[in-house]
């Protein structure tokens, strides 16, 4: 298996929410976005960023 592509810099994610609580969808792709045009090779979504503990499958 190949794993080249695991090299380089990697990014726990934080989760963004609006202010009612509610996932926001717009500024998690800004988000991703930025880190791939900063050269962030493997994003790792609900890492150890902490908030996952929080939160609730609705």
């Amino acid at each position: 298996m190949k794993v080249d592509w695991m090299r380089g810099c990697a990014t726990a994610l934080v989760t963004p929410f609006k202010a009612d609580g509610a996932f926001d969808e717009e500024r998690m792709r800004a988000l991703v976005e930025r880190q791939i045009a900063g050269g962030v090779r493997l994003l790792i979504p609900c890492g150890t960023t902490g908030e996952s503990a929080t939160m609730s499958e609705a």
